[in-house]
């Protein structure tokens, strides 16, 4: 099956997993993706390694991919980038404006190398600003962007990430995947390279686009040293959260006698059904998001919390979801990620796959999470040992171009 990106060259210069993660979907879509590792290569290689020189880690968002060793911190290294830049589609880093200006992959020196180049660079804070310069990872993009601050619940010492999981990385590779596209497309009608930047400060607030919106004279009035987050300020917060969500009957986990389920009602119709299914009324059903007016009407709401956890206590998980189900009301079991990725319909769509990796054996990776004729698109490679098509790469950019073939 033809891809979108067949016979497209995508360089990916990054570590980590926000670079890797948009360059491994660009190889899902067909793209020929080519990892430039400096001399020792990607960190996460080295990150809590099973055999040398290869992790879970790396393992898991490097598939599909070709690697090359490439020093660019000397003149042959960077003249194995040039060459490599110059036959590119796209190139993403995630080096800092400075150090990418000096390794010659910034902008305006990969357009002189190559005016079709898409180009897209992956910092912590962006490219300008008092913080410009500042190295960062998910931890640290969470910090400052409030994401710890609103993942922060009753009874923790201190801010965690939620779930432990790296949420900004996550979603600044879809942003840089996103960017790398809209410039192959942009290219199309607008000649000329396209530069695109994304950030994990960025990331990190498109994850709380919903909670931003309020209003401005509100956000300047909160904002300031005033409002520092210590220990006294996520108690409050993490207090009025829970007093809001302890009267949210609608949107949220419950425990049955054997298992944990989630129901989902975001709108009046399914709230009714909801509650028509256990036999219960509640008349604030139009709008529980809304702040309790008065303690009757809290008492009231959170007396209804209760009755439908007594409820759903009384019988099995899977009885609650054909019932639930059978009414038109979204619920589902709380699964763990092994069960998640062994499940019927994961395996069904392609969301799972297990690849043989050197040192790991077989390993349960991702997937393709995007779909073209009704089949995932996947590229089925293992990712590479470092520098594994090193001297096929050499090569390519060694020879002669094909604008410079016609000239």
């Amino acid at each position: 099956m033809t891809r979108p990106l067949d016979g497209l060259l995508v360089l990916d210069f990054s570590q980590y997993v926000a670079g890797p993660l948009a360059t491994m979907l660009l190889s899902d879509l067909g793209a020929d993706v080519v990892k430039v590792e400096r001399p020792g290569g990607d960190a996460y290689r080295h990150y809590d390694p099973v055999v040398p020189g290869q992790s879970r880690y790396f393992s898991s968002l490097n598939r599909g991919k070709r690697s090359v060793v490439c020093d660019l911190a000397s003149p042959e290294g960077r003249e194995l980038a040039a060459g490599l830049i110059a036959r590119a589609d796209a190139v993403v880093h995630n080096f800092l404006p400075a150090r990418a200006a000096a390794f010659g992959l910034d902008a305006a020196t990969v357009k002189r190398l190559n005016d079709r180049a898409v180009v897209c660079a992956i910092s912590a804070f962006g490219s300008v600003g008092p913080e410009a310069g500042t190295p960062g990872y998910d931890l640290i993009a969470q910090a400052v962007a409030g994401l710890l601050a609103a993942a922060a619940h009753p009874g923790q010492q201190v801010p965690e990430r939620l779930g432990r999981m790296p949420l900004a990385d996550f979603t600044t590779g879809l942003l840089a995947a996103v960017a790398v596209l809209s410039g192959l497309l942009q290219r199309q009608r607008t000649p000329g390279a396209q530069d695109f930047e994304v950030s994990l400060l960025g990331a990190s607030l498109t994850l709380q686009a919903q909670q931003l919106a309020t209003e401005q004279e509100t956000a300047d009035r909160e904002a300031g040293p005033a409002r520092r987050f210590d220990a006294e300020a996520m108690r409050e917060q993490t207090a009025a959260r829970a007093a809001a969500a302890e009267l949210e009957p609608f949107y949220r986990c419950y425990q049955t006698a054997d298992a944990f389920i989630a129901v989902g009602c975001l709108d009046v119709a399914q709230r009714r059904r909801l509650l028509a299914t256990l036999d219960l009324a509640d008349p604030y059903v139009e709008n529980p998001q809304r702040p309790a007016a008065d303690e009757r009407e809290r008492s009231a709401r959170a007396a209804l919390v209760l009755q439908i956890e007594s409820r759903l206590r009384g019988g099995p998980a899977a009885e609650w979801i054909e019932r639930f189900t059978a009414a038109g009301v979204p619920v589902a079991e709380v699964r763990t990620l092994d069960a998640a990725a062994a499940s019927a319909q994961a395996r069904a769509n392609g969301l799972v796959i297990s690849l043989d990796q050197p040192g790991l054996g077989p390993t349960r990776l991702l997937g393709g999470v995007v779909k073209q004729g009704g089949e995932p698109l996947v590229t089925p490679r293992r990712a590479p040992d470092l520098g594994e098509h090193q001297q096929e790469l050499e090569r390519l950019a060694a020879a002669p171009h094909r604008a410079e073939a016609a000239r």
